[in-house]
């Protein structure tokens, strides 16, 4: 074989590494923001949810978040641990777990207001390139969803 059969597998030809590696790096600048609000990444965007929607599914809410339960429940079980969520069954279906935002979880909000601001100043991107790096995620999220649901 020949070493132009091999070029599929390097790293510098792989869209899946500088994704993961750029996602990596952008979570842990947000590292002392939300450790000032004893808060991971992952609860702080499952509260990010909450905090525009007040109640939401936990089907729904690992939809938007593209997360699986198994990996959503402990998020909301320390979420709810800290006083900012309840969790309980829908009235109108059993099978259905609700969370909702507490009072101690709306006042979070209020402390989690400049972590947009302060993440912009460690990330040095164009407008214009933040705009268009913010769309093609999204059409790649789209793309990976429609293949998952055929």
């Amino acid at each position: 074989m020949s070493q132009e059969q091999y070029d599929a597998l390097k790293l510098e030809n792989q869209i899946c590494f500088p994704l993961y590696a750029a996602a990596r790096e952008v979570i842990k600048r947000y590292r002392p923001y939300l450790d000032a609000l004893d808060l991971t990444y992952t609860q702080y965007i499952a509260m990010m949810v909450l905090w525009e929607t007040g109640e939401v599914s936990v089907k729904e809410l690992g939809k938007k978040l593209f997360l699986d339960s198994g990996t959503l429940t402990p998020v909301l079980k320390s979420l709810e641990g800290k006083g900012y969520l309840t969790r309980r069954r829908s009235a109108d279906d059993e099978r259905m777990v609700l969370a909702t935002l507490t009072r101690e979880g709306l006042a979070l909000r209020d402390r989690a207001l400049s972590v947009p601001a302060q993440m912009a100043g460690c990330v040095h991107l164009q407008q214009e390139d933040a705009s268009e790096l913010y769309r093609l995620l999204y059409t790649l999220l789209d793309v990976l969803q429609e293949q998952k649901n055929e």
